[in-house]
């Protein structure tokens, strides 16, 4: 059985993105704490995210040159949503739509995703339940707040950066009660980043 991991960046006041969906801060600034983050993304199985952050990536990741772009197009995917096979249409657009040189290795990928339409635990169980490298939930904010409320994260590496948003999306707020979590691993970056891994206790 493979572990889900929660790979999220996270503001020092508790937030994945402003109030209006902002995340450049996510991208700026440190390239050791970059470099750290790709290589965590190098490490998955699997990709899986909710259908607004599947909705998002699917156009943007085949034909971007970014330091993410190798493990975000070549590592497999799975996108929960209600939507069924229609979810994949956007990826399916992108990849028929590009012109010759610009798709990237891999990009088929985001039209191939599996996608589970079915309650959210039992279709996480059933991809934990397959033997490999761990499954990284990369969100969005209400998809990585539904997983942390069923108590489906196994291990959570939260990039904590240098910066207060004020107000935003945070992860933590539908917990049914307090979670206990330890801290296994901790890694300070040159401009202010820190890594911090927990495991539920």
């Amino acid at each position: 059985m493979r572990k889900l991991i929660l790979l999220m960046s996270i503001s020092l006041d508790g937030f994945v993105s402003g109030p209006e969906g902002d995340v450049n801060w996510i991208f700026s600034g440190d390239r050791e704490a970059i470099a750290w983050k790709v290589d965590q993304l190098r490490n998955a199985g699997l990709l899986v995210m909710g259908s607004r952050s599947f909705q998002a990536m699917a156009p943007f990741w085949p034909t971007a040159t970014t330091a993410f772009a190798p493990p975000m197009n070549q590592v497999p995917k799975a996108v929960f949503s209600k939507q069924g096979k229609a979810i994949l249409e956007p990826a399916t657009k992108v990849l028929s739509e590009a012109q010759a040189g610009q798709l990237q290795p891999g990009a088929e990928s985001w039209a191939q995703a599996q996608v589970a339409s079915g309650d959210l635990a039992p279709e996480m169980a059933r991809l934990k339940a397959v033997d490999g490298k761990p499954i990284i939930a990369l969100g969005g904010a209400s998809f990585a707040r539904s997983l942390v409320a069923l108590n489906l994260v196994d291990e959570y590496v939260l990039m904590v950066h240098p910066i207060a948003l004020g107000t935003g999306e945070p992860i933590f707020s539908d917990l049914p009660g307090p979670r206990p979590l330890t801290l296994v691993d901790s890694r300070p970056f040159p401009l202010g980043a820190l890594a911090q891994i927990y495991r539920p206790t």
